[in-house]
């Protein structure tokens, strides 16, 4: 795994600030990833460092590579972050919540640079974030989570357009949208289940409108699996699938 890890698959995490070691320069935390997987020397190791730095926008990166993570703006270590994840061309980035903590100018740019260089180095990216509006906006296709499950799989117009899970409806329907009237957001009721002390059946029972209003028993007994709905669009819900004394509502062709 070590060898697989920083070489062939790479992330970048969501706090910059706090995975950067403090006590070593940003360009010392970078060439420590090519010195261990591709044995460069240290004169080698620092071409590259200040190569990868300006391909990701740093602004004089020769210098920027001797400061220290406490020295740098957010957008600029989230950047650091991308150099340090991309520095050995991954074929796979893990970019977990990589704008939380920015404002909405640096994570604009944060995302179009991600963009870029999926685009320039053809780097997949996985890319883990509570924000639809980045969801939109970056992905291809998308997998909604619910408590430690995948409850729903699509492409990402499909998923806006037609989302086929309650959980995935109630998601869509909470955003606010520009220029609609509206004196309540729609919320989803209820809480999260205790991921150490789950109820039995399906993880989104308990929240679930869809199981009152379908009478959906099964729903507190059995969890469904993920099936195929429709082409490409899968789901975990028992509104699509049969079960033993359960005929799903909603059940595709």
């Amino acid at each position: 795994m070590v060898d697989l890890r920083g070489s062939r698959i790479s992330m970048i995490f969501q706090q910059p600030q706090s995975s950067l070691n403090p006590v070593f320069t940003v360009g010392d935390q970078i060439a420590e990833v090519l010195q261990l997987h591709q044995h460069l020397n240290k004169r080698q190791a620092k071409e590259k460092v200040i190569e990868i730095l300006q391909e990701v926008g740093i602004p004089d990166p020769a210098r920027r590579a001797k400061a220290y993570p406490h020295e740098l703006s957010g957008g600029q270590a989230q950047r650091v972050m991308i150099a340090m994840g991309l520095v050995l061309s991954p074929q796979l980035l893990i970019a977990d919540e990589p704008t939380t903590a920015l404002d909405v100018t640096i994570q604009a740019q944060i995302l179009d640079l991600m963009r870029e260089l999926r685009s320039r180095w053809n780097t997949a990216v996985i890319l883990i974030t509570h924000d639809l509006g980045v969801v939109a906006e970056m992905a291809e296709r998308v997998a909604v989570m619910y408590a430690g499950r995948i409850v729903e799989h699509a492409g990402v117009l499909t998923l806006f357009d037609e989302p086929l899970h309650p959980y995935t409806q109630g998601l869509i329907a909470s955003i606010p949208v520009l220029g609609k009237v509206t004196h309540r957001l729609e919320v989803i009721p209820g809480s999260v289940p205790n991921l150490i002390n789950l109820p039995p059946g399906c993880r989104f029972a308990a929240r679930c409108r869809a199981r009152i209003e379908y009478h959906l028993d099964i729903c507190t007994r059995e969890e469904p699996a993920l099936q195929p709905i429709r082409p490409g669009h899968d789901a975990r819900c028992w509104l699509y699938e049969d079960g033993e004394g359960h005929q799903a509502p909603l059940k595709q062709g």
